[in-house]
C-alpha cells in the first residue's frame, strides 16, 4: 500500500489527511464507504481518485487506530 498517496498540509483542508494532489479527505472516503457506497461508486463520483488511493486511505485509517489513543464511543 502506497502511504505516499496520503498527505497532510495545514493549507489544505485544515491539515486533514487527503489524497495527494486532491482535496479529498480520508474522512470523506471512510464516510462514503460506511454509508454503503462501493469503491466503484466513489471512483465514478471522484474520477481523480484511483482504487489504490482508496485502499491507501483505508490503510492510513487502520494504522491511525493502532496508536495508543483511547477513543470514547458513546452508546
Amino acid at each position: 500500500m502506497n502511504l505516499n498517496l496520503i498527505t497532510s498540509d495545514p493549507e489544505i483542508m485544515m491539515g486533514k489527511p487527503v489524497i495527494a494532489g486532491t482535496r479529498i479527505t480520508v474522512e470523506l472516503i471512510l464516510e462514503k464507504l460506511s454509508y454503503g457506497e462501493s469503491i466503484g461508486q466513489i471512483l465514478e463520483a471522484h474520477p481523480q481518485l484511483t482504487q489504490e488511493a482508496i485502499y491507501a486511505a483505508l490503510n492510513f485509517a487502520a494504522k491511525a487506530l493502532k496508536s495508543d489513543i483511547i477513543y470514547p464511543v458513546s452508546a
